[in-house]
């Protein structure tokens, strides 16, 4: 059974989740990767969701403010060894509910255009591609996404 955890950032699951999370997209963002690496920092992060099946860490995700009606979805990863559970699913719909009771009305996110399985559970979860917001605006390799709560 899954079991979700709500943390902060602080969490040493979460830091180690992040590291393979990182290497993985240095390999699949490549020259791309400085770029895309300087918006993801952990630090501060206050509404995390670790994953744990049988006492081991097999997914994260994150959520932190983005304007008054929105969160942005940040660090969402399963480790391949745990990929096709449906884990990354139950975390994005954790980070969603955490997000409507802290009042807010929506989520957003970016992703890589070469993140086929990550585009494929923010379609699969409902969100709606919408024009590329903030640093992303103008980044041919962005797509960025949002879903109402």
């Amino acid at each position: 059974m899954v079991q979700l955890i709500k943390t902060n950032s602080t969490n040493n699951d979460f830091i180690q989740l992040v590291r393979l999370l990182d290497a993985e997209l240095a390999i699949k963002d490549g020259d791309d990767h400085a770029f895309y690496h300087q918006f993801n920092g952990i630090t501060n992060l206050n509404f995390v969701i670790v994953a744990y099946k049988n006492e081991q860490a097999i997914g994260c995700g994150a959520i932190k403010p983005f304007d008054d009606l929105a969160m942005e979805v940040k660090r969402m990863f399963v480790p391949e060894s745990a990929r096709g559970l449906g884990i990354a699913t139950k975390i994005l719909n954790e980070l969603e509910s955490w997000a409507a009771d802290l009042g807010y009305k929506k989520c957003v996110l970016e992703t890589g255009k070469k993140q086929i399985e990550a585009i494929a559970l923010y379609k699969k979860c409902n969100y709606q591609i919408i024009p590329n917001y903030g640093q992303y605006q103008g980044v041919e390799n962005s797509i960025c996404f949002e879903k109402q709560l």
